[in-house]
């Protein structure tokens, strides 16, 4: 599907939105339930990720396919490993069987899993049969996907000696652990998390408990980009979330407000506000430990006419695509001047947007997402638009409930 974006009729916004739950938190609460079966989940992810996670879980026996969802990927990897007389075969898109696992899978042998690989050493598809687990001790690279490190401490509490997991190196990505540990804590699961290393304490059963999942901040961050592109008064509400958000991506208001955004809360709501121009002409930031935001915050640098050095994105050349190459692919086609690097961004400020460009998405979702806002900018096409369904299923919907024309093409 091809659509054709072009900006609302006037620029200046005044909308509510309600986001989808968010799919890191809804992945973790599923694996969980999956374990201990009285959690209750409220305000579960709509989006394909969640989907083929609740789907995979059911599986005893034969194939699970997770299409493109890499969390989904690492979060099954583990729990298979650790479920007595369970065998599946976990494989993906063509993309995903290019996503190596062989930290986790070596990781998950050093415990005693039983994990095959069916076709290339180190990625998918990978045969797994489930088994009891009585090792406790592992050590991984600090430095790699915290996908990993969750996939492990998710299954720990249902290990018969819990876990002990130890980070070598410099740790990135800490929200996402902090995220995992915090919902441990939300069941009633014992866990610490001192210097470079984590425990989890093993637990048979746990109390009834609802987990409710806060809405999605990477989403949100495309509506952070809108505003922030928009003109000064503009403003939108987004529902739900929490102050006291576990998600890293909720460095949004910080980081926005460097770019003339302001950010309240009112309830269980967010409210975005453009209040005035950026601080600076250049953004500098680490998103070591909010990697999924670059695309958004690159693309709004671009359409406001400013410069950005974006690093600690060394996990983004192992996404859905190598994002960094993407990125340098299609700003450059609008007449961006950036570079990238295996590990950074740069782009220098400029004022000059190429028009009726047609933005490739790469099979990744926020490649689609990222790039719309510019639509206030400039009319824009988004090839294979459908791919926002992975993770932000009614996005389109929500981009035309803001007045923008969203058609799709022939």
């Amino acid at each position: 599907m091809k659509l054709h974006l072009s900006a609302p009729p006037e620029n200046l916004l005044n909308s509510k939105i309600q986001i989808t739950g968010s799919k890191s938190e809804t992945n973790r609460s599923l694996l969980l339930q999956a374990l201990y079966p009285n959690i209750r989940i409220e305000n579960i992810s709509n989006s394909d990720d969640a989907e083929v996670m609740q789907k995979g879980l059911k599986v005893a026996q034969g194939t699970v396919d997770i299409h493109h969802a890499g969390t989904a990927m690492r979060f099954l990897t583990g729990y298979f490993a650790s479920q007595e007389n369970k065998e599946v075969v976990l494989t993906g898109s063509k993309r995903m069987t290019e996503r190596p696992v062989k930290v986790l899978v070596e990781a998950l042998r050093e415990l005693g899993a039983d994990i095959a690989y069916e076709k290339e050493e180190g990625y998918p598809p990978i045969r797994i049969k489930g088994k009891r687990i009585s090792n406790s001790k592992v050590s991984l690279p600090a430095n790699i996907s915290s996908q990993y490190i969750s996939s492990l401490l998710l299954m720990a509490p249902s290990l018969e000696n819990g876990l002990e997991l130890q980070l070598v190196g410099k740790i990135t990505s800490v929200p996402y652990i902090k995220m995992t540990l915090a919902l441990l804590s939300q069941i009633g699961v014992d866990n610490s998390f001192e210097g470079n290393t984590i425990r989890v304490l093993p637990k048979a059963s746990v109390d009834d408990v609802t987990l409710v999942v806060e809405s999605d901040w990477s989403s949100a961050s495309y509506f952070y980009s809108i505003v922030a592109l928009a003109d000064i008064g503009s403003a939108i509400t987004l529902s739900s979330y929490k102050k006291d958000s576990l998600q890293g991506d909720s460095v949004l208001a910080k980081i926005y407000r460097e770019l003339g955004v302001e950010t309240s809360f009112e309830g269980n709501s967010i409210r975005l506000v453009k209040t005035g121009g950026p601080q600076s002409d250049n953004l500098d930031v680490d998103l070591a430990d909010a990697p999924d935001i670059a695309q958004t915050i690159a693309v709004t640098c671009f359409g406001m006419g400013m410069g950005c050095r974006l690093t600690g994105l060394h996990t983004l050349k192992i996404k859905e695509t190598d994002r960094l190459e993407a990125l340098n692919t299609e700003l450059s086609k609008l007449g961006a001047p950036i570079s990238v690097s295996d590990k950074d961004l740069t782009l220098l400020p400029s004022n000059k947007i190429n028009k009726d460009v047609a933005i490739d998405t790469y099979n990744d979702h926020r490649m689609a997402m990222a790039f719309a806002p510019l639509a206030l900018k400039t009319d824009l096409y988004i090839n294979d638009a459908e791919v926002v369904s992975k993770s932000y299923p009614d996005f389109w919907g929500d981009l035309a409930k803001l007045r923008f024309l969203v058609e799709e093409m022939e």
